[in-house]
């Protein structure tokens, strides 16, 4: 079993390591952060009115069945 206090003394090493691979990263400017959210509220807004509209569809076939039943 490693020493408890084993695992303190690579705290720095994995500091670096963090600040290495970040430095990797290649962040999206923010013309390139807008046009992704515009992207995603226009792709949430066409799902919600496609299910809007299986829902609503699926909703007229349980009440026309259910009106054959009563």
């Amino acid at each position: 079993m490693a020493s408890p206090v084993g695992w303190i003394a690579k705290i720095p090493e994995f500091a670096r390591q963090v600040r290495a691979e970040t430095s990797k990263v290649v962040w999206p400017t923010r013309q390139e952060t807008v046009q992704t959210a515009i992207m995603v509220i226009i792709m949430t807004t066409i799902l919600a009115i496609f299910f809007l509209g299986v829902d609503s569809f699926f909703n007229m076939i349980v009440s026309f069945l259910v009106g054959l039943v009563s």
